[in-house]
């Protein structure tokens, strides 16, 4: 028998937009790993009507219930007399249960447990109790009429650690092998295109699979696998992963890598070299993005926001000629940006941004997100240029500091920083 999951996850705060569903996509990932196909997901609100027509609906479609949310002790926290109610189960307070709760209370020199506290405790008959060693709301798991119902609580630091002790052990038994995945990630091509390109093969796979999925300036496939073991899957992706690879090229900046700064961390050092910025309409950026990751300093000496002409100039040694004739968004000054981080800083290798970051286009009447970035290196100097684009300022400043990290990446690695020319 093939089983397959629905999560419901229950909280009026979560419909509303208040808390992020954090717990849907971690027991999802958790399911996956399980080898258990999660279907559907679907979020309900504090209603014990509403609640009964989103368990109906779950009990047609799948043959394990994972409940989260709605263990509380008040008035609206119903999740458990709904569920006992939709099953024909009759609740019973769990002495063990009522007894931690106690306990909880009593370390944490809280007031004693009152009633409705209590009633965390009661729990469906002939259920298998998962008891809370991060609070005071305990979960379970039943049977009926073959469906598998599993009941969390809502809070992440309780509902993950939760499904990890208990759950994962009550379905193992269901497992039908893992499914495992590996992510090539990709900068230089958007989604649709790398779909387009990929998409006979992906249509004609079965296991392992491909999908492939967008991210802030660039995007990532998935290739994925069910298998008895990870080293299986691993067998089943590899010719795959390099087939996909070798399609696609040198957008390919890494495979299961964090992030492009990551990348190019590893690839400094891996060359036992040194990096500065200097940056305009990025703020910073750069330097926060490679800085955001532990032991950067080994590589990136420092960066300087030169975000006016003055700074430019006293600072990077702009020459102030070259501001007045080309304008601060040009070649000609950010390659002398990128020369003065270079010298200031003493790094092997340097590159700088200026540009149009927005709302408004510039006095020349250039549009919204053009930029010039120059990367400095001993074999000489590279400047990239991305034309204006229909975006908020965010996106802009994260379009640039990803071109500015791909064309270092593309350096180190020994291939055509501007790929285009």
């Amino acid at each position: 028998m093939k089983f397959n999951a629905e999560i419901i996850s229950v909280g009026t705060e979560i419909l509303l937009g208040n808390i992020t569903n954090t717990d849907a996509r971690d027991l999802s990932q958790m399911m996956s790993q399980l080898g258990i196909d999660v279907y559907y997901q679907s979020v309900v609100g504090d209603n014990p009507d509403r609640l009964k027509e989103a368990v109906k609906t779950a009990k047609s479609r799948a043959n394990i219930i994972i409940t989260t949310g709605g263990l509380g002790p008040t008035y609206d926290d119903l999740t458990k007399q709904t569920l006992a109610e939709a099953f024909g189960k009759k609740l019973y307070r769990d002495d063990e249960a009522a007894r931690q709760m106690e306990e909880y209370f009593s370390k944490n020199s809280l007031p004693a447990p009152t009633e409705n506290n209590y009633q965390q405790a009661d729990l469906p008959e002939g259920c298998t109790v998962f008891y809370n060693d991060f609070g005071t709301a305990p979960g379970c798991a039943f049977e009926s009429d073959g469906i598998y119902v599993i009941m969390l609580p809502g809070p992440p630091r309780e509902c993950v650690p939760m499904f990890k002790k208990y759950a994962v052990p009550y379905l193992s038994r269901f497992a039908s092998g893992a499914i495992y995945s590996h992510n090539i990630h990709v900068f230089g091509m958007g989604e649709s295109a790398m779909e387009a390109i990929l998409r006979d093969k992906m249509k004609a796979m079965t296991n392992p699979t491909m999908a492939p999925y967008a991210r802030t300036s660039e995007a990532f496939l998935r290739v994925s696998a069910k298998a008895a073991s990870q080293e299986d899957a691993d067998k089943m992706m590899e010719p795959v992963i390099a087939d996909v690879c070798k399609i696609l090229g040198d957008v390919v900046y890494g495979i299961d890598t964090d992030s492009l700064e990551n990348t190019v961390l590893l690839l400094l050092e891996e060359k036992n070299m040194t990096l500065s910025t200097a940056e305009s309409c990025t703020g910073g950026l750069i330097a926060k993005r490679l800085t955001d990751i532990p032991g950067s300093s080994k590589a990136f000496l420092g960066g300087i926001v030169s975000y006016s002409n003055e700074a430019k100039i006293n600072i990077l040694g702009v020459d102030p000629d070259d501001i007045s004739n080309y304008g601060p968004v040009s070649p000609q000054v950010v390659r002398q940006m990128a020369e003065g981080a270079r010298r200031v800083l003493k790094s092997d290798i340097a590159v700088s941004v200026t540009g149009i970051a927005g709302p408004d286009s510039d006095e020349s009447g250039r549009p919204v997100g053009f930029t010039y970035i120059a990367l400095d290196t001993p074999d000489g100097i590279f400047i990239r240029n991305l034309p204006g684009r229909t975006a908020d300022r965010e996106v802009i400043r994260q379009a640039a500091a990803s071109n500015a990290l791909d064309m270092i990446r593309r350096y180190l690695t020994g291939k055509n920083v501007n790929p285009e020319k």
